[in-house]
């Protein structure tokens, strides 16, 4: 497979094989003519064809005989010859796309390079707004789009973007789903993010899917399809409105938080009893959150169960969610600690 590519991006390059080849044989015979008719040192013959290709302007290296002169001439026809059929190329290239392509490579390369990156299929209002917020979060982020000026837009900002279908298994791939961090799914119809959730599923089971749901009811069906988690616009600009009108210091802190280098993560114990009672016996029955300077523990969540601001002392069991907040400094050291029973970090 990568000697595939090498060759394909090697096909890419050949296109320019006779420009260059030309080029490099006229500054040769041109220096080796000014070296037989003039005698000079091949510094200065090299710098006389330069600026006579250039037509930079700059005086003659020395006075030119006759034969120097007849040199000078056919360098520039050869340089003439040679501009001529590069611009030919380029033309010739642009309207096949040439340059579209060689783009598109370069993308590929650069994802096959991204581990630990955020996918975003779609760049409509919502996926905008993702966006926008990672960028500011400055999380590596790959936007699949297959509308032209909506990749445009993208772009123009500074986003990576990858003209492609996302329903396709083979652009989930292209884009890199087997080493991102998450995929959000924001495709204006429910029935393609369905798609877009299965596929990533089948592909990444590891990977942290979050959906953009029209209704409950396709909500209900992604979740089933393995969404992590399913949003609903209306659903949620509801939700906020009512937390701003009820708990408006919730949701400033949400809002300060998202501008901090602090984060809320949920870090999921395995089912594997036996695991955990080794683990508990090793740290003495219980783990301690209580020390100054570590992540804070918000909450823990059994069956389902959410319990807010828990004992620092808590004991662990099978199927637990610990919700930590913190810097990544922080959380990943509740990571290292908790890597013997830790089968899930979202």
């Amino acid at each position: 497979m990568n000697l595939l590519k090498t060759n394909k991006f090697k096909s890419y390059l050949k296109v320019w094989a006779s420009p260059i080849s030309l080029l490099i044989l006229l500054f040769f015979f041109g220096a080796l003519g000014y070296r037989i008719t003039e005698g000079w040192d091949w510094g200065d013959c090299l710098w006389m064809v330069l600026i006579t290709i250039t037509t930079i302007g700059f005086g003659e290296v020395e006075v030119l005989t006759s034969a120097g002169r007849i040199i000078t001439f056919l360098i520039i026809g050869g340089g003439l010859f040679v501009v001529q059929l590069t611009l030919q190329r380029f033309i010739q290239l642009s309207e096949l796309g040439y340059f579209i392509k060689l783009e598109e490579l370069r993308l590929r390369r650069l994802i096959r390079r991204m581990k630990n990156h955020v996918i975003i299929c779609g760049y409509g209002r919502t996926g905008k707004e993702i966006a926008d917020q990672l960028k500011s979060e400055k999380i590596s982020t790959i936007i699949i789009e297959i509308d032209s000026t909506r990749k445009t837009e993208a772009e123009e900002k500074g986003f990576n973007v990858l003209f492609a279908d996302a329903t396709m298994d083979e652009t989930l791939l292209l884009a890199g789903v087997k080493n991102c961090r998450s995929l959000v799914v924001t495709l204006p119809n429910d029935a393609a993010n369905l798609y877009v959730v299965l596929s990533a599923k089948a592909l990444n089971n590891t990977c942290r899917l979050i959906a953009r749901a029209a209704n409950e009811e396709s909500g209900n069906k992604l979740k089933l399809a393995g969404a992590d988690a399913v949003v609903s616009p209306y659903v949620a600009a509801g939700r906020t409105m009512a937390a701003s009108a009820l708990r408006p210091i919730a949701v400033d802190f949400i809002d300060l938080l998202a501008g901090s280098d602090c984060e809320i993560e949920e870090f999921k114990l395995t089912e594997n009893i036996d695991k955990i009672e080794i683990f508990k016996n090793k740290t003495e029955n219980v783990f301690d959150y209580s020390k100054p300077g570590e992540a804070l523990l918000l909450a823990t969540k059994v069956s389902g169960q959410l319990m807010g601001n828990p004992k620092y002392n808590i004991s662990l069991s099978p199927g637990m969610v610990l919700i930590f907040l913190g810097s990544q400094e922080q959380l990943n050291r509740i990571r290292v600690n908790l890597k013997e029973v830790l089968i899930k970090t979202t």
